[in-house]
């Protein structure tokens, strides 16, 4: 089982990179910040989680170890597959962990496929998780970029089907207010700062 992978970093579209390690190309997908703060062309290492399934074998990568055992965690829980656990990876941590002990379903409804209910079950489950991994409670914003609020790959698509190019999206929703919950809640903010 892969651990880290260090290699030559491309980006490709959201929310995955290659790593190219000694002239293999390893796809992998990572969350949304760090894609974000990686640099193409420059040597990097990811932190590796191998999900493994009957028809297939997919990478996932986090800035460290912490990132890895929270979105392991979060595979660990009933619903949640990789996509989902993705995207709650895409949240800042110390947001996600604000949004678990207020109660905070907004945060979660704001991932396409979570819907009310399944947040509600969600933040059960995710209290109990956090409680066995009191380190998770630390710091992280700082590690990834500016942006607190969670930035999804949904209002990047709606902001380039109404013809903005991704570099421009990206930038627009960086600058959106964090209380900017859903998707389209992003987009709208990020249409009033074009």
């Amino acid at each position: 089982m892969l651990y880290t992978l260090t290699g030559t970093v491309t980006k490709l579209d959201l929310p995955q990179i290659a790593v190219d390690v000694g002239g293999v190309g390893y796809l992998v997908s990572v969350p949304y910040p760090l894609w974000e703060s990686l640099e193409e062309g420059v040597s990097t290492t990811v932190t590796v989680y191998t999900h493994v399934r009957e028809d297939r074998l997919d990478l996932f990568g986090f800035l460290d170890k912490d990132e890895r055992a929270l979105f392991a965690g979060l595979l660990s829980l009933t619903g949640v597959g990789p996509k989902i656990a993705l995207e709650l990876c895409s949240i800042q941590r110390h947001l996600l962990m604000t949004a678990v002990e207020e109660g905070d379903i907004g945060t979660l409804t704001s991932i396409k496929g979570i819907g009310k209910k399944t947040a509600e079950k969600l933040l059960v489950d995710l209290k109990s998780l956090v409680e066995k991994h009191p380190e998770w409670h630390r710091e992280s914003g700082s590690k990834h970029g500016k942006n607190p609020a969670p930035m999804d790959a949904d209002a990047i698509a709606a902001l380039m089907s109404l013809g903005y190019d991704q570099t421009t999206a990206k930038e627009a929703l960086r600058n959106i207010p964090a209380d900017a919950k859903t998707s389209a809640d992003r987009v709208t903010a990020a249409l009033r700062s074009l």
